[in-house]
């Protein structure tokens, strides 16, 4: 898992409430005065890319043989607290490890690496730590569990909206008017800030280009 203290410099999401939140109201709704009810949170949304959360080991490694499969092991019960009282937004993401093994001969420890990185926008990875986590076979067991952990210490500043863009997402509109039915996500400067100021925590294991293929493959 990660040394304390190693954290990420990265940007992360900033709170923003657009239009006022009734109690009926859902995200993306036009509220009582004319805004469009929208949540964003502080904290970065925490997931598993797809086919970075199941790991198999063979033996010998270069054999994709069902006969060969050694270790499988899945990440899982993902889990994150955030301290989003500061103006560095603290991020702690913390995972299980679950695995079997083939052969239950001896006590075995098998380590796999993992990572955590911040996306921005969907698309750019802005910053990613790699860790390790260890597994512990018994003598006779077959499975065996452990724990990971990684985090984030980012900078609120970053992800501010600009006033305008706010003022574009926040402004009133009444029924009638030419713009009352038009999203502001629809004008692409709009989009774009939205964006940049959207941050994910992504965690998976960090596998190669044959352990990535044999994922989306299998």
């Amino acid at each position: 898992m990660f040394l304390t203290g190693r954290k990420f410099a990265a940007p992360a999401l900033l709170t923003l409430l657009v239009g006022g939140l009734g109690g009926c109201s859902t995200v993306g709704d036009f509220d009582e005065t004319g805004g469009i009810s929208a949540i964003r949170s502080a904290c970065p949304t925490v997931a598993v890319p797809a086919a970075t959360g199941d790991i198999t080991l063979f033996n010998p490694p270069q054999s994709r043989d069902a006969k060969a499969i050694d270790v499988v092991a899945s990440l899982t019960n993902v889990r994150s607290t955030c301290n989003d009282q500061t103006e560095n937004i603290a991020t702690n993401v913390t995972f299980d490890v679950r695995a079997r093994r083939a052969s239950a001969e001896g006590a075995r420890d098998v380590t796999l690496p993992f990572f955590v990185a911040v996306m921005q926008g969907g698309t750019a990875v802005v910053a990613k730590r790699i860790g390790h986590v260890t597994l512990h076979f018994d003598a006779g067991s077959l499975r065996a569990s452990t724990s990971g952990t990684g985090g984030a210490s980012v900078d609120r500043s970053a992800a501010t909206l600009p006033k305008d863009v706010r003022a574009k997402l926040t402004e009133k509109r009444k029924a009638g008017d030419q713009d009352a039915a038009t999203d502001p996500l629809t004008r692409p400067d709009i989009r774009q800030a939205v964006a940049r100021a959207t941050f994910e925590a992504l965690v998976g294991f960090q596998l190669t280009d044959d352990q990535l293929k044999y994922n989306a493959t299998r």
